[in-house]
């Protein structure tokens, strides 16, 4: 497996805890409450990840201000809409429109990082979105508002991970941690004040654990954007499919019923085939190039020969 889609493998599976969490808090706290302790909490694992070569005071000298100050506001805009979802309807259901992020990601990084995407993988990303459409069954079922808050959350997510995979490489880790922080904390910080309430001692905790763990999440998916393409990256994402059945069932005993069990499985299977696609043909074209150097005699020196990484 890619060292890049390992990391997104663990940051999505930290991130599905830490939104177990948010959901616990139902409507006893304000979506922006909950929205400004949750990033404060989320800085405590960058201070423990920043690089020694950067410093907190550099997270303004960036490369492309204008990506990275869009990359905070749709940040933010993804992460108020997906909580006023979580509070709002069951579990399983938001998550399963909240993946329809990978197709909103597939089709920008075609269009924006020219990145080349083939037959198998848009047919992949059709299943997934046939079996979102099981899940959630619209024309079937009322709608609600947390149904289209967690459809932008998708759209405004697939746009915060595509920036990232622009700007990843060239910025400051301080600036891609920073500054999506000072958004969320000022922001829900404004927003917030006219609903106020002080959280009880427990509350506090889970929204400390909870924020922390949204933090190592933001920290494991930079560096899966850092070591895989986006499109590659976007499909992982439905290993949290898993983690919204056994927690939705274990803590708030939400059960989908046999057809979005049915879709819910789909939507699974699609994202592991692209996954697994990509990794068999990275093996044999790794083979391959390493047969041609063969074939062509001897290499005179060690660099010129790398074989795949197994």
């Amino acid at each position: 497996m890619p060292i890049g889609v390992f990391y997104a493998v663990v940051a999505y599976s930290v991130y599905s805890c830490g939104d177990a969490i948010i959901k616990g808090f139902g409507q006893n706290l304000s979506v922006f409450e909950i929205g400004f302790f949750i990033a404060v909490f989320s800085l405590l694992p960058a201070l423990f990840a920043k690089p020694r070569s950067e410093r907190w005071r550099d997270s303004f000298r960036l490369v492309h201000p204008r990506l990275v100050h869009l990359r905070a506001f749709t940040g933010l805009t993804s992460a108020v809409l997906v909580t006023y979802a979580f509070v709002n309807i069951p579990f399983a259901e938001t998550y399963s429109l909240v993946f329809m992020m990978p197709l909103f990601i597939t089709i920008m990084s075609v269009l924006l990082l020219k990145e080349k995407v083939d037959l198998v993988r848009w047919s992949m990303l059709a299943l997934g979105f046939a079996g979102v459409m099981l899940v959630v069954r619209p024309g079937f079922r009322a709608l609600e508002l947390g149904h289209l808050a967690a459809l932008g959350c998708a759209f405004f997510g697939a746009s915060t991970t595509t920036i990232l995979r622009i700007i990843a490489g060239v910025e400051k880790r301080v600036s891609l941690i920073a500054l999506p922080a000072l958004y969320l904390i000022v922001i829900n910080a404004l927003l917030m004040l006219p609903s106020f309430v002080w959280p009880s001692l427990t509350q506090f905790v889970l929204l400390a654990i909870s924020g922390s763990l949204v933090g190592m999440g933001h920290l494991l998916l930079i560096a899966a954007t850092r070591n895989a393409p986006a499109s590659q990256v976007a499909p992982i994402q439905y290993v949290q499919i898993v983690w919204a059945i056994g927690l939705g069932a274990f803590f708030y005993a939400e059960y989908p019923d046999l057809l979005a069990y049915i879709g819910l499985g789909v939507v699974v299977a699609s994202g592991l085939v692209n996954v697994f696609i990509d990794g068999a043909r990275t093996r044999i074209a790794g083979r391959f190039a390493e047969y041609r150097a063969l074939r062509a005699g001897p290499p005179t020196n060690i660099t010129e020969v790398q074989g795949p990484e197994i």
